[in-house]
């Protein structure tokens, strides 16, 4: 995948599936398994949940990028590896059960996680690599990028890409991607609402770039406080969500890095966040 941006950062392998970089306070991983379409086998999971994890209490790190190597952002779970386990003595039963909860762990973590997420698409992006753009706070999508929840046309609903897919798009149009197993393009999954912009192909990484360095010029206590309020408040009915969201501008105005600022507005200068 091509930057379209400022040179590659300091590069450290993670894990055999998953790269790391750093251009100043943005992480980047990259997924690296272009020969299975980054698909989101067990090893490739346990190496996402360990770089979200780290990164999440990393406080060099004010946002995270995903990208990707290869035709593929992330074809979804890998098939090949769940169907081996059809020979299992439960018939695979326990390992799909694993693979699951696995999954569902990562996706959690991201939204969990006290740093943006930023999604850097190039390619496709099927079934739950589709989930994990979805999860991810914010999307960039190359112009030939293409999406898509497809299970439907090997008998097997996409039902987890959905808790994701209808988060974050409208209910109709969720149902024609999960129903139709169909592929849209960038420009209809920016309308859709699923990615924030589209940009020049073999570009997404540099836009991704871009959002993330803005982040980092935020503070980061209350680029903590609004993401974890953000998905506290969305799920709850409009009077408690106004209740909960006034409690946390209370807090959020109590803390120093609002009243500095305020102070920096008010007396027209740069603010100097002093963190938690």
């Amino acid at each position: 995948m091509q930057d379209g941006g400022p040179p590659q950062g300091t590069l450290k392998e993670s894990a055999s599936f998953l790269s790391e970089a750093r251009h100043d306070a943005v992480a980047v991983l990259t997924l690296t398994r272009p020969e299975a379409r980054n698909s989101l086998s067990l090893a490739m999971l346990a190496a996402l949940q360990s770089a979200v994890d780290r990164l999440s209490g990393d406080r060099s790190v004010s946002a995270v990028v995903l990208a990707a190597t290869g035709p593929a952002f992330c074809a979804g779970h890998d098939l090949k590896e769940l169907t081996a386990h059809r020979r299992d003595a439960d018939g695979g039963r326990a390992f799909y059960a694993m693979t699951m909860a696995r999954c569902a762990g990562v996706m959690m973590s991201i939204m969990r996680s006290p740093k943006p997420f930023i999604a850097a698409i190039e390619g496709v992006a099927t079934a739950a690599g589709c989930q994990l753009v979805a999860t991810c706070d914010l999307a960039v999508a190359g112009a030939a990028a293409r999406f898509a929840t497809p299970g439907v046309d090997i008998g097997l609903f996409c039902s987890t890409p959905m808790v994701a897919l209808t988060r974050n798009v409208p209910r109709k149009r969720a149902m024609e991607m999960l129903l139709l197993g169909e592929m849209i393009g960038a420009r209809e999954a920016a309308d859709y609402g699923l990615v924030n912009r589209v940009v020049a192909e073999g570009r997404a990484l540099g836009g991704a770039l871009e959002l993330g360095r803005t982040i980092a010029g935020k503070s980061p206590a209350t680029i903590r406080i609004g993401k974890e309020a953000f998905y506290a408040q969305v799920e709850k009915p409009v009077a408690d969500a106004y209740a909960y969201a006034s409690e946390v501008m209370v807090r959020n105005m109590m803390h120093r890095d609002a009243e500095e600022g305020i102070g920096a507005f008010v007396e027209k200068r740069e603010p100097a966040w002093k963190g938690d």
